[in-house]
């Protein structure tokens, strides 16, 4: 995985959701699995995870470390650094915070099934590890076209 220098346009509130985490100094080292299943187009970038944090005064955390776990076999992995806004997100009710956002993009030439596996390490040693099954097909629907 090579970081990536280019900063991205804000990223609306909506689709930042799932992923982001608010910040807490936890004295005890947690660690947590997720599963995410998407669908993909070969050769497009999917935007799989934006990841940020948001102290209880509605100021930027520190980011979160991002690692690669296990690579996909039919694409690549890359993080970008890039800009939350973020609405009605419990007492806040705007803010804007950075954060890395997190894209695969299967092989060109690629139909099937892909995985792969990232780990966020957040502040106070909270640890995620995120395992990534990707169905790609070049239908967006992921069946036949007609």
């Amino acid at each position: 995985m090579r970081p990536a220098t280019e900063t991205m346009r804000p990223i609306g509130f909506a689709a930042a959701l799932f992923f982001l985490t608010a910040s807490t100094h936890n004295i005890f080292a947690q660690e947590s699995s997720v599963e995410r299943q998407f669908k993909a187009m070969p050769g497009h970038d999917l935007r799989v995870g934006i990841y940020t944090s948001i102290r209880p005064d509605c100021t930027s955390g520190p980011l979160p470390a991002i690692r690669l776990v296990s690579a996909p076999t039919h694409g690549a992995v890359s993080v970008k650094r890039g800009m939350l806004k973020a609405t009605n997100f419990k007492q806040c009710l705007a803010t804007e915070v950075p954060a890395f956002v997190a894209f695969y993009r299967a092989a060109p030439d690629f139909s099937g099934g892909d995985a792969f596996e990232l780990e966020i390490s957040f502040a106070g040693g909270r640890k995620e590890i995120q395992h990534f099954r990707v169905t790609v097909s070049a239908s967006p629907n992921g069946g036949q076209g007609i």
